[in-house]
C-alpha cells in the first residue's frame, strides 16, 4: 500500500489519540483506510525497488532473460500463460 494521508484526532474524554490513516494499494488501486490509536505501534514494510533490462523474451518457452544492474543475468523468470484475454492463469 502507499500511504496518501494520515491524520490525527484529539484526546477524547475517554479514550486515546486516534490516526486515521488512508492508503491506496499499489497493485489494484483500491482505498483501504484504518483508524488506531495513535499511543501504537504499526508494522511497516520494507520494499527495494529494482529495475532490469529485458535481455530476451522467449513467447514459445515462455522464459525470461533480464540484465541486473551489476552485469550478471537473470534467468529463473517465466511469462505469464494467458487462456483468456485479459486473464493470467
Amino acid at each position: 500500500c502507499k500511504c496518501v494521508e494520515v491524520s490525527t484526532s484529539k484526546t477524547g474524554k475517554h479514550g486515546h489519540a486516534k490516526a486515521h490513516i488512508v492508503a491506496i494499494d499499489i497493485f489494484t488501486g483500491k482505498k483501504l483506510e484504518d483508524l488506531c490509536p495513535s499511543s501504537h505501534n504499526l508494522d511497516v514494510p520494507v520494499v527495494v525497488k529494482t529495475e532490469y533490462q529485458v535481455m530476451d523474451a522467449n513467447a514459445d518457452t515462455g522464459e525470461v532473460t533480464l540484465l541486473m544492474e551489476n552485469g550478471d543475468t537473470k534467468e529463473d523468470l517465466n511469462l505469464p500463460t494467458v487462456t483468456k484475454i485479459g486473464e493470467p492463469t
